[in-house]
């Protein structure tokens, strides 16, 4: 049997020379980079290690990321049509804005070379009788407005003011089967009588000579005849004349120059006299 110190001395030299080798390596790596080529094949080793040491790790993180990432794209996809809607439906209302603002600057234009005193007024109705055009505006007597006040678009006459009350009034248009006003052709003087017929896009002229030289494509504006509406508005361009033989009379037929069907802002003119309180 072996004593026990002997044992014990053997393991303690083994252990100091292990520590030594271990320590020279040491030393002869920090100055002469003696492990360079073992310790990259160590590495070239453990990688596979590594790999698969983390998949764990990694498996975890694109599932979680993959989640988290449908999540926000779905998140973001109903956050973008949301704000798309919104956009849309701003985009449409400054088309309008826009639209109206060229209405507006057309209509001032025409203001401005108008010799008469005009008020803006903007329409808040119509009649929902279709045989009767008529118009109902935000202005009234407390304006200024009174009845047989002649009313302009920015490119003619539109009718007159036949209601008035303090806060509202309310215009026939000239294509009203009721309504009638004297013209002129603007390019001989040629009067006449335009007539409404009941559609927004046609006025009649009765009782024109077959003689009368009026042509397609002449303007009729008014021609002050019988007070109630200023001289040398534009109000509609012959679009037909026709001359039967043996009749006496011709057919004339004339579209109006304004925008009756789509005018929302229009001009009082303040030329003729409001009517005399009974």
């Amino acid at each position: 049997m072996k004593p026990l110190f002997v044992k014990q001395s053997t393991l303690g030299l083994r252990l100091g020379l292990v520590l030594l080798v271990v320590v020279a390596l040491i030393v002869a790596d920090l100055h002469f980079n003696a492990m360079r080529g073992a310790r990259a094949a160590l590495e070239t080793a453990a990688t596979p290690v590594y790999w698969v040491a983390e998949l764990p790790m990694r498996a975890l993180e694109w599932s979680r990321e993959h989640m988290v990432s449908r999540a926000t794209l779905l998140e973001d996809n109903a956050r973008l049509n949301q704000e798309n809607l919104v956009l849309q439906g701003r985009s449409q209302q400054m088309a309008s804005l826009q639209a109206e603002n060229v209405r507006l600057r057309a209509l001032l234009n025409s203001s401005a070379m108008l010799r008469d005193d005009v008020l803006v007024a903007e329409l808040v109705g119509v009649s929902p009788d279709p045989e009767r055009h008529q118009l109902v505006l935000n202005k009234g007597s407390r304006d200024g407005v009174f009845l047989g006040q002649p009313l302009l678009d920015a490119d003619g006459l539109l009718g007159q003011i036949v209601e008035v009350a303090p806060g509202m009034s309310r215009a026939l248009l000239v294509t009203d089967a009721t309504h009638s006003i004297p013209v002129q052709v603007n390019r001989n003087g040629v009067r006449a009588i335009a007539e409404g017929t009941g559609s927004l896009s046609s006025l009649a002229i009765y009782h024109v000579s077959a003689t009368t030289d009026i042509r397609e494509g002449d303007l009729l504006v008014t021609s002050g005849l019988g007070g109630r509406f200023p001289a040398g508005y534009p109000v509609a361009v012959v679009d037909s004349v026709h001359r039967d033989p043996g009749q006496t009379f011709a057919r004339v037929t004339a579209t109006p120059t304004a925008a009756l069907d789509r005018s929302r802002h229009v001009l009082l003119v303040f030329t003729a006299k409001p009517a005399e309180e009974g």
